[in-house]
């Protein structure tokens, strides 16, 4: 069949699927002899359009001119519809060309035009040819009522997409026509189409109201996509710092959102303000044409684009919702996109709607827990991290539990979700992480809550325990795994770095036992760094054998057993680098007098697998140093100091 050519659906909800055009019926034996002789012979017609074999169509529809609109397939597809859904460009121009524009709109027994097999496929070519034609097809509905632009978003296709909606009659996509205007709003959010979100929104900004298909909103769509925000980005020290020096350009709608109509402007603020805009608009002309020669800034450049432009599509959302009472919070989607939000980190949307709405601090999920005792419950930071600001509300706000006795410090003991705990490196950090967390929420709670017992009568520290039971087992192992293998390294280092003390390079003097290169600068060195790598790995040898006979308690992971493994790793990784040294200096005394260039080779091999551990051990080593000794993944505010 026609229709089954070369399409694929994409991965979206099932709702959705069921909203695309179908591609096939089933048809009653009464249809199916009636079309029998009409499907037999237009069968050539059919193959000659689905193999591209434009000689043979134009020969056929020569000879049986009624063939052009009559029906070549069960589903009722037109040799139109067998063109586009097929691809072939040429054949398609052909067949409009030989169409009157009445024609254009003849549908299948799906409902579906021509124009909306176009929108699936996603050939913009296609579709420019047949909405030249006639305009009238971009308003036709499927037979699940939804026009080109919704089905094109629906299957992903962003160009056909931005092509229809320039195209479209905006009153089709008005809340009072149906779904098509939520429809679309939230497919383009899902697709990251955050422009045209937007100026659909500013032409209906009722439609942050509505609900899609699936009951879905706006809102809830956006707390769904941390992609659409930085904080869902994981970028290196380098592309995050280009990420901030880049400058995109602002929609004219922006100014709407953050200016303040009431100040007072002077002549020479207004002066200010014309000149930054220049300056601005420079900086970006700058950076757009940096993009054109560096494909990695352009990717970054795109990236802050799309991020720019879904923060003003969140800033126009919130603004909206701003006029809504709180009693209407569930029945718009505010509550879950809320708590959406939430769980995916996405720190943004939470600052955003508390900036419009200030007691949405209070609202509470299905479980009676609040925003904090979620955010502690999924493991969210950055999220967490605002309680720090509510001054004196922070005490209520962490006093509070949920349906069944938890209180912010219960959330703390709960085992954390995997997602989170997958971003942590070996069982062991994951510990660790976990203790940080129960610690800084412990610091949180007034001190009765720390034994306040939940409808199963259990003390926080209790179900800490028992919840990070099966972690404990699992960072202790992956604690002795690495120590087993680094005191293996190091037990061989130390012994070879003891014995060549009494094999020195050039031997001795036989008369007086002193080394034959005794008075030689590169002997020193040679001297020294033995020295040092044979005690370095003597140092790394203590530490591990004092990891393998730690009792493993779970106070335990938090600094001690860290620390150990720091200065392990790090003495360990001190006494490769110093034996290699040791190495090469040694093939310098011995061969410097026969080969006089052998010190380059030498130096370039021996700083190899010393290159080789960085590489592989490092990473963790600067994790672990961080994770125990660093800033913290809290951000709490900064001490001010009197003198």
């Amino acid at each position: 069949m026609a229709s089954s050519s070369g399409m694929s659906f994409r991965n979206f909800p099932s709702w959705k699927a069921k909203l695309l055009p179908s591609i096939s019926h089933e048809r009653s034996d009464k249809d199916i002899d009636i079309k029998d002789n009409e499907y037999s012979h237009n069968l050539p017609l059919y193959r000659a359009i689905y193999n591209g074999d434009w000689e043979a169509t134009m020969k056929f529809l020569k000879d049986h001119e009624d063939a052009l609109t009559a029906s070549l397939s069960t589903d009722g597809d037109t040799a139109l519809h067998v063109a586009v859904l097929a691809g072939h460009v040429e054949i398609v121009e052909d067949l409009v060309n030989m169409l009157e524009a009445e024609d254009l709109t003849i549908t299948n027994i799906n409902s579906a035009t021509a124009l909306n097999y176009a929108a699936i496929g996603g050939i913009v070519r296609i579709a420019e040819v047949l909405v030249k034609k006639n305009k009238d097809l971009l308003c036709i509905p499927n037979q699940n009522g939804l026009i080109p632009v919704v089905v094109a978003s629906l299957y992903g296709q962003k160009d056909m997409v931005r092509y229809l909606y320039a195209e479209s009659p905006k009153e089709e996509l008005s809340p009072e026509r149906g779904k098509n205007g939520a429809m679309l709003l939230t497919t383009c959010i899902i697709d990251e189409q955050y422009d045209i979100a937007l100026n659909l929104l500013q032409h209906y900004p009722e439609l942050t109201f509505h609900q899609d298909s699936d009951n879905d909103t706006a809102l809830e769509m956006l707390a769904q996509k941390p992609s659409a925000f930085l904080v869902g980005c994981h970028l290196s020290v380098w592309n995050y710092w280009i990420y901030l020096s880049i400058r995109v350009p602002q929609s004219d709608s922006s100014d709407n959102f953050h200016e303040d109509i009431e100040r007072p402007h002077s002549g020479q603020t207004d002066q200010r303000s014309t000149t930054k805009q220049v300056f601005n608009k420079l900086l970006v002309m700058f950076w757009k044409s940096v993009t054109v020669f560096v494909p990695a800034i352009k990717h970054m450049y795109n990236l802050k684009l799309m991020h720019s432009q879904a923060h003003e599509l969140l800033c126009f959302i919130c603004q909206q919702l701003s006029t809504v009472h709180k009693s209407e919070f569930k029945r718009v989607g505010v509550q879950k996109a809320v708590f959406d939000a939430i769980k995916n980190g996405i720190i943004e949307l939470i600052i955003e709607i508390t900036d419009h709405y200030p007691d949405i601090l209070w609202i509470e999920d299905d479980f009676n827990r609040g925003i904090f005792l979620y955010a502690t419950l999924q493991r969210q930071e950055k999220i967490f991290s605002l309680i720090y600001r509510m001054g004196a509300k922070r005490h209520a706000m962490a006093t509070s539990w949920d349906r069944h006795h938890n209180n912010i410090l219960h959330q703390a003991a709960f085992l954390a979700p995997s997602t989170q705990l997958d971003r942590v490196s070996g069982a062991a950090l994951q510990m660790q992480r976990e203790l940080q967390w129960y610690k800084e929420v412990e610091k949180v709670v007034q001190p009765k809550y720390r034994e306040m017992v939940n409808v199963k009568g259990k003390t926080p520290r209790t179900l800490f325990t028992e919840s990070h039971k099966k972690l404990v087992e699992e960072g202790e192992k992956w604690m002795k795994d690495t120590a087993n293998s680094s005191t293996v390294v190091a037990a061989l280092i130390a012994t070879i770095m003891f014995s060549a003390l009494f094999t020195v390079p050039g031997g001795y003097d036989q008369f007086t036992g002193t080394p034959l290169y005794v008075e030689r600068n590169s002997f020193m060195i040679f001297v020294v760094s033995d020295a040092m790598s044979l005690f370095a790995s003597a140092s790394s040898l203590l530490m591990f054998l004092g990891i393998l006979t730690s009792r493993y308690s779970e106070e335990d992971f938090l600094m001690s057993l860290p620390t150990k493994l720091i200065i392990g790793l790090s003495t360990l990784f001190f006494s490769i680098a110093t034996m290699m040294v040791t190495f090469g200096v040694t093939l310098v005394l011995t061969l410097h007098e026969r080969l006089s260039w052998v010190s380059a080779p030498i130096i370039l091999l021996a700083s190899l697998p010393v290159t080789l551990f960085a590489l592989l051990q490092f990473p963790l080593l600067i994790e672990i140093f961080f994770s125990t000794y660093g800033p913290g993944m809290f951000d709490k505010p900064k001490k001010r100091w009197c003198f």
